[in-house]
């Protein structure tokens, strides 16, 4: 059967690759040390279970739900100016998303024609990429580099492609670089969205996860941002929920309406125990994800520490469970370095390339191992010479 020419956008996911060959080793009885995919360890709190398992006793919570309950959408908006200080955040500008992944789809397909611009960052995660593609638009890539310390540089952008921008994607804390962002990113992508007539869309799912410094923040914490942009709120990894795809579209009302309209065709709305869940998490304790962003920063000391005695570059690792390696000796080979350091040494990277053109050189490291994991990790590195 001949396929959509949609499929040809797309390569093969280099997870399968990975995954391929990491059962290879196991299979030989190989000590294997995943750190290739962002899957948090920990587990979710007790009270967030607890809500989810009381609902789905229910009957009645298992019919379709078709609408946000109003206690969860209140909930989003008590949060915001609880835990960010944004006041002002109205039901209007909220709405549930099985995921940030299905979000971005639908915000991207609500801004962008066929042919239109996108603007995202290079390195990114594949999704910013693949929901403009998805999209029929045309991904334009702007860069995060060491120089500015993997932090977007919009003034940069050339004046033509961001006018014939639709929107500009900002990720921070970002994945996979580690980059936290700052009062004057935020300001100067407000300014840079009103000058050229577009709209920002910020994937918050790791202001939790934020070292060193202040706790992270919210880019509509800062003046104009509703009028310009909208926000995604995701609980996975703060509660660590990766399963239950718990994420909020946040922000400017007539993007939130316009993704709500796209969504409404193909989607009869979050599971009602997932949002009794997310009510629970969003208006719950928060002791445990303040515990969990001190572990995520020991395991983040104890494998730049160690990466760093083996003579390899300090990665760049300021917020988000990741960590950016620059791979040593100045190779600029990530696939062939990961798929060579896996079978050398057991240690499974994610190879910057996969990530963008700008990621070639690096590779991704997930902190999803406790410290003295992490350290026997490096040290096998260490043993094979790499």
């Amino acid at each position: 059967m001949n396929f959509s020419r949609r499929l040809d956008l797309f390569g093969d996911e280099v997870f399968a690759a990975l995954n391929a060959q990491r059962r290879a080793l196991e299979a030989e009885g190989r000590r294997v040390y995943d750190l290739s995919v962002g899957t948090p360890d920990f587990e979710p709190p007790a009270h967030v279970v607890e809500a989810l398992r009381e609902s789905a006793a229910d009957p009645a919570n298992w019919k379709y739900s078709l609408h946000d309950k109003d206690e969860l959408l209140a909930a989003v908006c008590s949060y915001y100016e609880g835990r960010f200080g944004v006041a002002g955040v109205t039901p209007d500008m909220v709405m549930s998303c099985r995921g940030t992944q299905e979000g971005l789809g639908y915000v991207c397909a609500a801004l962008a024609d066929p042919g239109e611009v996108g603007l995202v960052p290079d390195p990114c995660y594949p999704v910013f990429q693949n929901a403009t593609l998805l999209a029929g638009a045309r991904p334009a890539y702007y860069p995060l580099t060491a120089e500015h310390d993997f932090l977007p540089c919009l003034s940069e952008i050339p004046a033509e492609v961001a006018d014939a921008a639709k929107y500009l994607i900002l990720s921070l804390p970002a994945n996979p670089v580690g980059s936290v962002g700052t009062p004057e990113v935020y300001e100067e992508a407000i300014s840079f969205a009103r000058e050229h007539d577009l709209i920002v869309i910020h994937d918050n799912a790791y202001s939790d996860i934020v070292f060193d410094g202040e706790p992270g923040g919210s880019f509509l914490a800062y003046p104009g941002a509703a009028e310009v942009g909208v926000e995604f709120l995701s609980l996975s990894k703060s509660f660590n929920v990766t399963g239950a795809r718990l994420s909020f579209l946040v922000g400017r009302p007539d993007v939130v309406a316009a993704a709500r309209k796209l969504r409404g065709q193909v989607d009869f709305g979050m599971f009602y125990p997932e949002q009794d869940a997310a009510i629970a998490a969003l208006t719950g304790p928060r002791d445990s994800v303040e515990r969990q962003r001190l572990l995520y920063q020991e395991r983040r000391d104890a494998l730049c520490d160690g990466l760093e005695a083996i003579g390899w570059e300090r990665p760049n690792a300021h917020g988000s469970m990741f960590v950016w390696a620059r791979i040593p000796g100045g190779r600029t080979d990530s696939m062939s370095f990961a798929l060579e350091l896996m079978e050398r040494s057991g240690v499974i990277v994610t190879p910057g390339a996969s990530f963008g053109p700008s990621g070639e050189g690096y590779v991704r490291m997930a902190l999803v191992m406790p410290p003295d994991e992490l350290r026997e990790a490096v040290a096998a590195i260490a043993a094979a010479g790499m």
